[in-house]
């Protein structure tokens, strides 16, 4: 992997993170570094997922792409999960 597709990979799930933790309704169970790291580490993900399946380090469109397209799912569902637990907590 390259150190385009790290730094892009860090920034892109930086930013997901962040912005899914401001845009998604509802009370904020999932901590800020929680949302981030969901971002950061499924970004990461979909840089691999890229390059695994034969596309070109050179091309940073796909890349962009798949890593948008595995950060959002995770920090939604990250963010939902935790309101989650955090709701069967407080009824406890």
């Amino acid at each position: 992997m390259t150190g385009s597709a790290l730094l892009s990979a860090l920034a892109i799930g930086i930013g997901v993170g962040i912005v899914g933790r401001l845009v998604l309704p509802g009370p904020k169970a999932a901590p800020v570094w929680l949302t981030v790291a969901l971002g950061v580490a499924a970004a990461l993900l979909g840089s691999v997922t890229i390059r695994l399946i034969g596309v070109d380090a050179n091309q940073a469109l796909p890349r962009l792409l798949a890593q948008v397209g595995f950060a959002v799912p995770a920090v939604v569902l990250g963010v939902v999960t935790a309101r989650r637990g955090a709701g069967d907590a407080t009824r406890s």
